[in-house]
């Protein structure tokens, strides 16, 4: 009799691969011959529906003739369609995505601390050329009485009797696919090996201590508003791992005079109208110095004079430049001499 692998699985005849590979997976967790309430006869049904209904050749002829298709009344590629375990088409899917509970899982991923961020606030200069901060922060960090060891001072470090010094405990696991060969990390030394026969004092021998850490950043010239810095391992340490990183969010207060576009700085500068038609010199303040700026003559309105070298910092030998736009600043009132001298020149017509 011919068996309803839609059935088994619990799904539609119109379901999608993903359905059946999700009803696949719950009923391989359920009745896993390894867990206290497996079934392997069970399993090996689902393992078999599931080697045909995944496979688009295998189902479209299932469902044409029948389980019979093989010639033999089971399905072609069968049970040992397992991918990596006999090397047949069929399941394809990873043991150790689906049992890594059972199996005790693949090898782990280093421990690692928890990230900070703090945000820091800084002037537009500093941000133009950069700047020292120190900044004081509650964490998990090493303990400096021990250097992490969770030992005494002095104290002498002991091989580990639960792991032999291995820092890992072996395990062999049966199943009927045969034997499995797991390594966990050591609860007793954290995978160190060694354990310190008297534990330092103040971290209870493990190593790390809550406590105010000075952390000096240094703010790259050219940062821009918003701007994340990341200190690799200045985060929270973890016992037996990695610290975490420091994420530095960077907020830049504006300037009355100036802005930035990339590696220049823009500012505007007021000139008086005698002033934009003879030609002048202003002193102009900027962020590092006061430098003179030559007005030409005749200069109009909106037009922009650029300055060398007077911009933001790229290199110890290189920066921007600077792009001063000028506004003529037109009188309010004019004395009866300024308008005498203006009737002249309109009848010049200028």
């Amino acid at each position: 009799m011919s068996k309803d692998y839609y059935k088994i699985l619990g799904v539609d005849k119109k379901a999608s691969k993903v359905d059946i590979k999700k009803a696949f997976h719950k009923l391989a967790h359920k009745y896993h011959p390894d867990k206290a309430n497996g079934d392997e006869t069970k399993f090996k049904e689902a393992s078999e529906a599931y080697s045909v209904l995944s496979d688009d050749k295998k189902r479209s002829e299932y469902d044409t003739y029948g389980q019979a298709f093989g010639g033999n009344g089971a399905p072609q590629g069968g049970f040992g369609g397992f991918s990596g375990f006999g090397g047949q088409e069929g399941v394809e899917f990873d043991l150790g995505d689906i049992f890594g509970d059972i199996f005790g899982g693949g090898q782990r991923r280093q421990k690692r601390g928890n990230d900070i961020s703090i945000d820091i606030q800084i002037t537009f200069a500093e941000s133009i050329f950069g700047t020292d901060r120190k900044v004081m922060i509650t964490k998990n960090s090493i303990c400096d009485e021990c250097k992490g060891t969770g030992a005494e001072r002095n104290s002498v470090m002991e091989t580990c009797f639960t792991c032999g010094g291995n820092g890992k405990i072996h395990e062999t696991k049966q199943s009927f696919l045969g034997s499995f060969s797991t390594a966990r990390i050591c609860d007793k030394c954290r995978g160190k090996g060694k354990i310190p026969k008297n534990k330092c004092k103040d971290c209870r021998g493990v190593g790390i201590i809550r406590k105010q850490e000075e952390i000096k950043l240094k703010i790259p010239t050219g940062i821009n508003n918003g701007e994340m810095m990341r200190m690799t391992g200045a985060g929270e340490a973890i016992e037996g791992g990695v610290a975490g990183d420091l994420y530095i969010k960077i907020h830049v207060s504006s300037h009355s005079d100036f802005k930035k576009e990339g590696n220049n700085l823009l500012m505007d500068l007021n000139v008086k109208l005698s002033d934009a038609l003879l030609g002048a010199e202003y002193t102009v303040e900027t962020l590092d110095e006061k430098i003179k700026v030559k007005i030409p003559k005749g200069v109009t309105y909106g037009e922009i004079l650029r300055i060398r070298d007077k911009g933001v910092p790229i290199s110890e030998k290189r920066r921007g430049d600077l792009y001063i736009k000028i506004n003529i600043k037109l009188p309010n009132k004019l004395s009866r001499k300024a308008k005498g001298l203006i009737e002249d020149l309109k009848g010049e017509g200028i």
